[in-house]
């Protein structure tokens, strides 16, 4: 099992547009999320919204739970996650973005785990894939656990 690697205080902005990024960066409702929220929804997929799932740990909240097919949906930021393909550490403080991004990293997979030994499915989402994929993938998800 991953165990969290706290990446210590951050260190100072190195320039007023990196503070200003960093002060407007949410944490929830993100574009992307919205998105695949308003995809799902016209599916006639109904959800709650930033909350933990029953029987995880208080301090993990998932972007979208759906409680009768007993899914965790996560919208990934590419940055944040570490996307494959878009994910990049930034130039400035690199070795602290590194530890930073990897215990991001290490707190997704321990979050899985939790999620599905509560007997969640989890699904993550990146940010750049296509929000109507993305719902079409849980809207299948949704119908082959109501049918199994």
């Amino acid at each position: 099992m991953y165990r969290y690697v706290d990446a210590g205080p951050a260190p100072s902005a190195t320039s007023e547009a990196a503070s200003r990024t960093m002060r407007r960066t949410r944490r929830t409702g993100t574009a992307p999320e919205l998105a695949v929220r308003r995809a799902l929804h016209r599916r006639g997929l109904r959800y709650l919204v930033d909350v933990v799932a029953p029987g995880t740990s208080r301090r993990r909240r998932v972007d979208v739970l759906l409680r009768g097919a007993r899914i965790a949906l996560l919208v990934d930021g590419c940055f944040w996650h570490s996307c494959p393909e878009h994910g990049r550490v930034p130039k400035a403080n690199r070795e602290w973005w590194q530890v930073k991004l990897h215990g991001v990293v290490v707190r997704d997979r321990d979050t899985d785990a939790q999620l599905a030994s509560a007997g969640w499915l989890v699904v993550r989402v990146w940010e750049h894939e296509d929000p109507e994929e993305a719902a079409d993938r849980v809207a299948a998800l949704v119908a082959a656990r109501r049918n199994a």
